[in-house]
């Protein structure tokens, strides 16, 4: 009897044991002891802080001695208020709309006057924000909008505050999502602006090897129930943007369906971000922060880990093992 391994065998054994490996070597590297960076004397910008990951992030930063910027879309309004509230003096809350010239040039003027003496050490491009829709539901401006702030925001903050990192050999930080490679119904728009998103960092990286400063990616998985960040929609929200086209396509009935499936996979999520903030901790304070952290429940890791390399045709066929998929082809067309 043959014991040795065909070829086709270590063919399709080699990328399982990569990952694996993979998996292995971060989790210890994760556990090393080193010392994170002491805060005092750094300061931070964090955009996004109104609520969600960016307003747990600003206060876990100032209680480390940091002097936080904190960029709120409404800097007179609750959440805001609320972290003005809970945090110390170092805390400084900033008019940041992403998606305005003029408020990022603003915010870097009041960051560039009232920096530390050690100057800007991370910038938390963290601001976002989230819809679900099925492609033919949705409008050229809905794409417009979502990648005007998850995508060009960032950019625009980006390129704003590069010199001052660069100066402090700091740290860039992008919150991006699993949707930007895991692929699934209703969710391209979304999608399509945190694949962008990963793409300019990933570049970003590259060109900051050079300059000293760290690019780290943030991988959230099903967080929603944590940061309130999901718009939840009625059947007449949707079925009052149709034509009649439409329409005869995408029945009610089936619109009800998919907004209760939609409803049930998010209440599976995280309910706190505890674990994405200590990802978040970890890319801006330690010694040797990850190119990217995947946050996501430990029975999906692997599967999440594995996805990106799989091919198309197994990865879209993950999907026929829902049962929503089944009805949603009985269900299309039906009056």
């Amino acid at each position: 009897m043959n014991t040795s391994l065909s070829a086709y065998q270590l063919f399709c054994i080699l990328p399982v044991l990569a990952v694996v490996l993979f998996i292995v070597a971060k989790v210890f590297s994760n556990r090393r002891c080193s010392s994170p960076l002491d805060g005092r004397g750094y300061a931070v910008l964090i955009t996004g802080c109104d609520s969600g990951f960016g307003y747990e992030l600003a206060r876990c930063l100032d209680q480390r001695g940091f002097v936080v910027f904190a960029g709120c879309l409404f800097p007179q309004g609750k959440g805001a208020q609320n972290l003005a509230r809970e945090s110390s003096a170092n805390l400084q809350l900033l008019k940041l709309d992403v998606t305005s010239d003029a408020d990022v040039q603003q915010a870097k003027i009041v960051v560039h006057d009232n920096l530390p003496e050690k100057g800007l050490w991370a910038v938390v491009n963290n601001a976002g924000i989230s819809d679900w829709a099925e492609i033919e539901w949705s409008t050229i401006e809905d794409f417009r909008h979502m990648v005007d702030i998850n995508l060009f925001g960032c950019i625009r903050t980006t390129v704003a505050f590069l010199p001052l990192l660069r100066a402090t050999k700091g740290r860039m930080v992008f919150v991006s999502s699993i949707f930007a490679f895991f692929n699934c119904l209703n969710m391209a728009c979304y999608s399509v602006s945190k694949r962008g998103l990963e793409a300019f960092a990933d570049c970003l990286r590259v060109e900051m090897a050079s300059f000293g400063v760290k690019v780290s990616i943030i991988q959230p998985g099903n967080f929603g129930q944590a940061t309130n960040i999901v718009k939840m929609k009625t059947v007449s929200d949707i079925w009052a943007k149709f034509d009649d086209e439409r329409k005869r396509t995408f029945n009610q009935a089936y619109i009800k369906m998919a907004i209760e499936y939609f409803v049930s996979t998010c209440r599976t999520g995280f309910t706190n971000a505890e674990k994405v903030i200590h990802a978040m901790l970890h890319a801006v304070t330690a010694p040797s922060p990850n190119h990217r952290y995947m946050i996501v429940s430990a029975t999906d890791r692997v599967f999440f880990q594995l996805y990106p390399y799989l091919p198309t045709a197994l990865t879209d066929a993950v999907f026929s093992l829902s049962s929503m998929y089944a009805k949603r082809r009985e269900m299309l067309y039906f009056k």
